[in-house]
């Protein structure tokens, strides 16, 4: 019975191609000429679904970078994160399919992406990937 309820939960999660990463939007960094910063966002609330058993998988996602150009709009990339919501797509995925995203849409100097999730079977896991300009 619960295999093929795990089946069942997995056949109905979306694919990772449906994840648009037109909707993170890049806004001028009007300091780029006077000072490098470091920016941290977290998103405490990240949901996605393992592809093997169509369970929930949570997390905390933190992004850290150090813009060139321009900075993420953040209302884009909450909407962006929520997109993985119904999406099953494996930890180690997650944290790179984001940085690459983000990165293609920012250009930033250097940046970090941290995928700590929650406890599941009694293992925790972090994943972090990072991308140096």
């Amino acid at each position: 019975m619960t295999e093929s309820y795990e089946k069942a939960a997995a056949e109905e999660s979306k694919s990772p191609d449906t994840i648009k990463t037109e909707i993170l939007e890049a806004m001028e960094y009007a300091y780029r000429s006077k000072r490098d910063i470091h920016i941290t966002i977290e998103q405490p609330e990240y949901t996605s679904v393992c592809p093997m058993t169509g369970l929930p998988d949570m997390g905390c996602i933190t992004i850290e970078y150090v813009p060139a150009e321009t900075i993420v709009e953040l209302k884009s990339l909450k909407y962006y994160l929520l997109q993985y919501r119904n999406v099953g797509i494996f930890y180690e995925n997650i944290v790179n399919r984001i940085l690459d995203d983000l990165v293609s849409v920012l250009s930033p100097k250097n940046m970090t992406i941290i995928g700590d999730f929650t406890a599941r079977g009694g293992i925790t896991t972090t994943v972090t990937a990072s991308f140096e300009g």
